[in-house]
């Protein structure tokens, strides 16, 4: 397993926590967190083989928060100095005691076990900023090259952005955490003009971002030469397919794109803070809310989603979150029926729950912790059948695959996504590609039309490397894992508005 990152553990975290702990207590709070966070984010870009940009950014810094009198206060600051952390823990129960004429009901947290001198690092090889610039560039371009030397592909663009997030978490309780995690979102994207119009169309690799290193780009966890091989014969075939005719299709789905729909419909709407109202502000409610635990029929008894912060290579995978809460895997749809939600302390306690299931998360280091979606994943049927068992029930039907675009209401209920490759299903087996497709439904009806699950061989881990929440807006990975999955009778629309009235 990897070392936490030496330059992190060399900053002197652990002297700010003391000084920032020991006067939140002289202050009165009933409870105080510090959390100090190195974030280190870098992106290349390249277009057709040669670096279009580049950047390699750390951020630095520390927070403090406080319940002071039953009310939260919240400071940030970048000064490594005890003085700093202290002036920011009064900054916070100021904060605390202007808030609390508006605030309407204590906030009690869910209790957690102590944690104590706890560490964790994420499962991966190789630091992907232990690599010169030069030579992450060089894969890329070396890759760009050979998909731009394929038959008819005019541009490649390549992009690979990598993250490595250090934090240290401490509490008046006495649990303290180091943990580290690195991830990684690579994509080539090859253009070939329309032979109709000549304009661009455009085909995007399938593999996923991860929770890994370097050894990713280099071909552990994804077989990069064969799909950049088959890429421009796929492009071909897309370029040249006729417009998809709307109707009702059976679909197969591979994880490559069910995975954006799990976020979506299922992922968001299992926040507890957005199904009571809490999250109105951004990004709407929730049809799932709490009163419909237990009785809402999500979907078919096929469906069983699980939230987890412990998968391994999982964009949310985590040892413990912001508020200091041990990582855990949970149910919150089993066998089609809601049976729970993702919660922090907070929400917890609201709740009535005895402990929170571990879904608090910063978006950096000068943000108060939100509650955020871990790994939501549809579970494989352990002896479920492989693609091409899913294919031959389909007599006719399209296979889709790869994210694109989506839509959805604010409440989580009417959605449209696109998908990078949509494939004609005819009498169980694939017959050439279609364009311009996208599916359509409400959420109850979409899930309720699950009749199959693939089994292990089809599950693939994939996820959202920048998903937002909050005002002002926080960005965070999520994780969604999923097999291919079968689908009857829904509605697919052309998207270039070709549909009957």
């Amino acid at each position: 397993m990897p070392e936490p990152d030496p330059e992190f553990t060399r900053l002197p975290y652990r002297r700010l926590s003391e000084a920032a702990l020991g006067r939140a207590v002289e202050l009165g709070a009933e409870h105080a967190d510090f959390r100090f966070e190195r974030v280190r984010d870098a992106s290349w870009r390249l277009r057709d083989a040669r670096l279009t940009g580049a950047f390699d950014t750390v951020a630095t810094g520390f927070a403090v928060r406080v319940l002071h009198q039953g009310v939260w206060g919240f400071a940030a600051g970048t000064e490594h100095t005890a003085e700093a952390a202290v002036a920011a823990v009064e900054r916070a129960v100021a904060a605390a005691a202007a808030a609390r004429p508006l605030t309407r009901a204590r906030t009690e947290p869910a209790p957690e076990p102590v944690h104590r001198d706890r560490v964790w690092v994420s499962s991966y090889r190789v630091d992907p900023f232990a690599l010169s610039p030069r030579e992450r560039t060089a894969l890329l371009a070396e890759r760009s090259a050979a998909l731009l030397a394929g038959a008819g592909v005019r541009h490649v663009d390549a992009a690979l952005q990598a993250v490595r997030e250090s934090k240290y978490y401490a509490d008046t309780a006495g649990t303290s955490t180091v943990q580290q995690r690195v991830r990684v979102l690579p994509e080539f994207t090859a253009y070939r003009p329309d032979p109709r119009s000549g304009a661009l169309v455009s085909l995007r690799t399938t593999a996923p971002s991860a929770g890994r290193g370097w050894e990713y780009l280099t071909g552990e966890g994804w077989d990069w030469d064969t799909e950049l091989a088959a890429l421009p014969d796929l492009l071909a075939e897309k370029a040249a397919a006729p417009s998809v005719t709307p109707g009702s299709y059976d679909l197969v789905i591979d994880p490559t794109n069910l995975w954006l729909t799990l976020h979506e419909t299922v992922g968001h709407a299992t926040e507890l803070d957005r199904a009571i109202g809490h999250e109105a502000a951004f990004a709407g409610t929730s049809f799932a809310t709490p009163d419909r635990l237990g009785e809402l029929r999500y979907g078919s008894p096929a469906m069983h989603v699980t939230a987890d912060r412990t998968a391994e290579h999982g964009l949310a995978t985590v040892g413990f979150d912001d508020e200091g809460v041990a990582a855990q895997q949970w149910d919150l749809v089993r066998e089609g029926m809601l049976t729970g939600f993702q919660v922090d302390r907070g929400t917890a306690a609201r709740a009535g729950l005895p402990r929170s299931n571990g879904c608090a998360f910063a978006g950096g280091f000068d943000r108060a912790p939100l509650q955020r979606m871990p790994n939501v994943s549809l579970r494989p049927a352990p002896d479920g059948p492989d693609l091409d068992a899913l294919l031959s029930r389909v007599r006719d039907g399209i296979y889709v695959v790869g994210d694109d675009s989506w839509s959805i209401d604010t409440r989580r209920q009417n959605f449209q996504f696109t998908g990078q490759r949509f494939h004609r299903i005819r009498d169980g087996r694939l017959a050439g590609q279609v364009r311009d497709a996208a599916y359509q439904s409400t959420t109850v009806d979409f899930w309720r039309s699950l009749e199959a699950v693939g089994g292990p061989g089809t599950y693939l881990l994939c996820g959202a490397f920048h998903c937002g929440k909050g005002q002002p807006v926080q960005v965070a990975p999520a994780g969604h894992g999923s097999p291919a999955a079968l689908f009857r009778q829904v509605n697919v629309l052309n998207t270039t508005g070709a549909n009957p009235r």
